[in-house]
C-alpha cells in the first residue's frame, strides 16, 4: 500500500515564500541602512538576471527552475529594503529638519484631538510648512506637541492649523535600565522631535481643510461616544464600552487596564482580532440565513468586506483594527476563491499585505502577538478541543473558549514574558466568564447605537449593558484578588525567548506527528535555556550596584545586593503603581531583584550617611551647611536632589567626593550652576537628566 503524500506546508501557503524574503529585507534596511542607489542598482542586476533566464531554452529553465526561486526571493528583498528605505520619513527631502533652524516657524496641523495629561495637552501634529525669514518652504514630517493647560489650548481639537516658534528637541528616553524605549518606538511612527508650548509661543490660523472621510468619521465617533454616555452608567463600565466598541481609551482607568493585563484578557479593551472575530462572526451567522446571500458567495463576500471596512474606518482605522480587518478579509477571500486554501496561507498573505504598508509594524508588539495568537488558534485549538468531549453544550462551549485560550497563550507566553514580564495563570478561567459577556456587550453596544434614536428601547437596553460590563469587571477583579493568578517579575532576553519558541514548537510537532529529530531538538533547548538561567542567576547572586533613576522631578535610589534592593526617594513612587511600574520594576526585574532588602545589613544609613560596602554616598535633599571639620571627610558620591541650596566651593570645603550627582527632581538651570562649579575646580559629576540615569557596579 502507498503512503498518502503529505503536501508540506510552503506548497500550501505560497505567501510565505513572499513573507520570509520581505522580512529579511526590511531587516536588512533598517540595521544596515543600504542607500537607494544600492537598492536600485540590486533591482537591476535581478532583473537581468531574469530576463537572461527567460532567454534560456525550455529545457534548461526546468532543470534550473530553482534559479527563478533564487531571482524571485532577491526580488522581494529589493521590494523590502525599498519599502523600508521610503517609509524612512527622514531620507525625503521635504522632510521639515532638512530646512529648520532656531529662527525658523512651523506650520502645522494636528492629526489627532489633543488628549489630556497630568500638566498639558498632547497631540500629534503634521508639519506643512515652514518658515525662514521670508521664505516659505513646503515640508513634510510628523511632531509631537505638548500645550500648557489654559482655556486657549482646550479649544484646540483634530486639524486645527497652528504656528509655533521653533522649540523642537529631539525625542529622549529616560535612560533608565531596561526602560521602555519610547525614543525608538516614536522613531517607528516617524516621529523624531517634541516640543512643550506654552501659550504665547503659538497661534491658531483655524481649522485645515478637513476630508470628507475625516469629517464622517469624526462625526459618527462623536454620536457613538455621546450616545454610550448617555444610556451607559457608570464611570467604568462606560470606559469599558467605548473600548470595546471604537477603542477609546482615553476615560479608561488605568488601574483597571492594568488588572485586565493581569488576568490576561486585555484584549478585550484593546480593539482589534477579537473584535473584529465577533463582528465577523456576527455577519457569517447572518447572512448564511438568507437564503439568497447564502447561495452567492461572492455577493455575500462583497457585504463582508463593506462591513468590516466601514467598522474599522469608523473605529478610527488605527494600526491594530486596519491588521485585524486586513487578515479577516484575506481569510474570507481564500475561502471564497477556494474552499481548499489554507489559513496560513491567508495568513502570510495580510502580514505581506500590512508589511509593505508599513514595514515597521514588524517591531510593533501587537502586530506580533495578534499573528502569534491566531497561528497557535489554527495551529492547536482542535487538537486542545478534542482532549475532552463534554455532551451538555453550555460545557462544551465553555471548554471551546478555554482550548481557543489555550492555544493561543501557548503561543504569545513567551513574547509576553519578554515584553511585559509575567504571564496570567488563570486566563483560561477568566476568559471563560470574560469573552462570552465581551460579546453580549459588544452587541449590545452595536444594537444600542442602531436604537438610540427610540429613547424607551435604548435606555432599556442600556442598562443591560451597564449590568453585563458591570459583572465582566468584577469577574476581573475576582480572579486579580487570586494570589496566584499572574506569574510576574520574570526576566528572560531575546536568546531566552527564541529558545523558548523552540522548544514548543519541536514538542507540539513531536507530539503530533511523532518526529524522532523534534523531541531531541527540544531537550537540547531546554538544557541550552536552563544554563542560560543559571549563568543569570549566578551573575545576580553577586551583583551589587547603587542607581540613581532618572525620572523627571523625583529622587529615587536603589541600592541593588544580590537580589534585594533598598530604596531611598519619594513615596510617591512606592504608592503610586503606574510610576513604580514604568520607571522602577522594570529595572528591578531585569537585575532579578525581587525582594525589598528590609534588614538593611548590606546599607547602613545614618540620616543622610549611608554605608554600601566600602562605598559612601552622601544625599543633600535640604537646604544645608555643612560646617568644615577639622578634617575632610571622603566620601564616594554626593547625591544632590530637591532643588537644595547648596554651593559646590562649600562642599568641597567639609568632603573629599569622588563623583558629584545631580538627580532628576533639580531644574536644569539649578544643574547648570552645579556643573560650571564642578568644571571650575575639576570635579567629576553627572547631571542624570541630561545623561540619563547613573549606574555603577561595585
Amino acid at each position: 500500500m502507498s503512503k498518502s503524500y503529505k503536501i508540506p506546508l510552503w506548497k500550501k501557503a505560497p505567501f510565505l515564500r513572499l513573507l520570509l524574503p520581505v522580512i529579511a529585507g526590511i531587516l536588512a534596511e533598517y540595521y544596515s541602512s543600504f542607500s537607494l542607489q544600492f537598492i536600485i542598482y540590486l533591482g537591476i542586476i535581478a532583473a537581468i538576471f531574469f530576463i537572461i533566464f527567460l532567454l534560456l531554452p525550455i529545457v534548461y529553465r526546468f532543470k534550473f527552475s530553482f534559479i527563478l526561486g533564487i531571482i524571485i526571493t532577491v526580488f522581494v528583498m529589493v521590494l523590502g529594503l525599498f519599502i523600508t528605505w521610503n517609509r524612512q520619513v527622514r531620507n525625503h527631502p521635504q522632510w521639515y529638519g532638512h530646512n529648520i533652524d532656531s529662527s525658523s516657524f512651523i506650520v502645522a496641523t494636528l492629526n489627532e484631538s489633543p488628549v489630556e495629561k497630568n500638566k498639558s495637552f498632547k497631540a500629534v501634529a503634521n508639519v506643512q510648512a515652514i518658515t525662514n525669514g521670508n521664505t516659505i518652504s513646503n515640508a513634510s514630517g510628523k511632531v509631537l506637541l505638548y500645550f500648557s493647560k489654559d482655556s486657549f489650548s482646550g479649544n484646540l481639537k483634530y486639524g486645527s492649523k497652528i504656528i509655533f516658534s521653533n522649540k523642537l528637541q529631539d525625542i529622549k528616553n529616560s535612560s533608565n535600565p531596561a526602560a521602555f524605549d519610547y525614543k525608538r518606538y516614536c522613531a517607528f511612527q516617524q516621529i523624531f522631535q517634541q516640543a512643550y508650548l506654552p501659550h504665547g509661543d503659538w497661534v491658531a490660523t483655524g481649522l485645515s481643510n478637513i476630508s470628507f472621510y475625516d469629517k464622517i468619521k469624526n462625526n459618527a465617533q462623536h454620536y457613538i461616544l455621546s450616545t454610550l454616555d448617555k444610556y451607559i452608567n457608570g464611570f467604568n463600565e462606560v470606559g469599558i464600552a467605548k473600548a470595546l466598541l471604537v477603542g477609546y481609551r482615553v476615560d479608561l482607568d488605568k488601574d483597571l487596564v492594568q488588572q485586565y493585563s493581569n488576568a490576561g484578557v486585555i484584549h478585550i479593551i484593546v480593539i482589534a482580532g477579537l473584535h473584529l472575530g465577533l463582528i465577523y462572526a456576527l455577519l457569517l451567522w447572518f447572512l448564511n440565513r438568507i437564503p439568497v446571500l447564502k447561495k452567492s458567495a461572492y455577493i455575500r463576500l462583497i457585504i463582508i468586506l463593506i462591513c468590516l471596512w466601514c467598522f474599522a474606518l469608523l473605529t478610527g482605522a488605527s494600526p491594530p483594527v486596519m491588521r485585524a480587518v486586513i487578515m479577516f478579509s484575506c481569510i474570507q477571500i481564500g475561502r471564497t476563491i477556494s474552499r481548499n486554501t489554507s489559513v496560513y496561507n491567508s495568513l502570510a498573505a495580510s502580514a505581506f499585505i500590512l508589511l509593505c504598508i508599513d514595514p515597521f509594524y514588524l517591531w510593533d508588539v501587537g502586530f506580533q502577538l495578534s499573528y502569534l495568537a491566531v497561528t497557535g488558534i489554527v495551529a492547536l485549538h482542535k487538537s486542545i478541543f478534542h482532549w475532552f468531549y463534554f455532551k451538555n453544550k453550555i460545557f462544551r462551549a465553555a471548554w471551546n473558549i478555554a482550548a481557543v485560550s489555550l492555544a493561543a497563550q501557548i503561543f504569545t507566553m513567551p513574547a509576553c514574558l519578554y515584553y511585559f514580564h509575567q504571564v496570567p495563570l488563570l486566563f483560561m478561567v477568566t476568559n471563560i466568564f470574560a469573552v462570552p459577556l465581551a460579546t453580549v456587550a459588544l452587541y449590545g453596544c452595536v444594537a444600542l447605537v442602531c436604537v438610540s434614536s427610540i429613547p424607551a428601547i435604548a435606555s432599556l437596553l442600556g442598562k443591560v449593558i451597564t449590568a453585563t460590563l458591570w459583572l465582566l469587571n468584577h469577574v476581573v477583579f475576582l480572579i486579580n484578588a487570586i494570589s496566584f493568578s499572574t506569574w510576574t517579575d520574570f526576566s528572560i532576553s531575546p536568546a531566552d525567548t527564541l529558545l523558548l519558541y523552540i522548544i514548543i514548537i519541536s514538542f507540539l510537532y513531536w507530539l503530533i506527528s511523532r518526529s524522532r529529530i523534534s523531541l531531541p531538538i527540544a531537550l537540547c533547548s531546554m538544557l541550552f535555556i536552563s544554563i542560560l538561567y543559571f549563568n543569570k542567576k549566578l551573575y545576580a547572586f553577586h551583583q551589587k550596584k547603587i542607581i540613581v533613576y532618572d525620572i523627571p522631578n523625583h529622587t529615587a535610589i536603589d541600592f541593588i545586593n544580590s537580589n534585594t534592593y533598598f530604596y531611598i526617594g519619594d513615596s510617591e513612587l512606592t504608592k503610586d503603581d503606574v510610576l513604580k511600574n514604568f520607571h522602577l520594576k522594570p529595572s528591578r526585574i531585569s537585575f532579578n531583584c525581587d525582594n525589598i532588602n528590609k534588614d538593611t545589613l548590606a546599607v547602613f544609613r545614618k540620616d543622610n550617611f549611608f554605608q554600601f560596602y566600602n562605598k559612601r554616598v552622601v544625599m543633600i535633599d535640604t537646604s544645608v551647611n555643612y560646617l568644615p571639620f577639622g578634617k575632610k571627610v571622603d566620601v564616594d558620591y554626593i547625591i544632590i536632589s530637591k532643588n537644595a541650596k547648596v554651593r559646590i566651593p562649600a562642599l568641597t570645603e567639609v568632603f573629599n567626593c569622588g563623583t558629584y550627582i545631580f538627580d532628576a527632581s533639580n531644574p536644569l538651570w539649578k544643574i547648570a550652576k552645579w556643573k560650571k562649579d564642578c568644571e571650575d575646580l575639576h570635579l567629576r559629576f553627572h547631571s542624570v537628566p541630561e545623561q540619563g540615569a547613573f549606574v555603577t557596579d561595585l
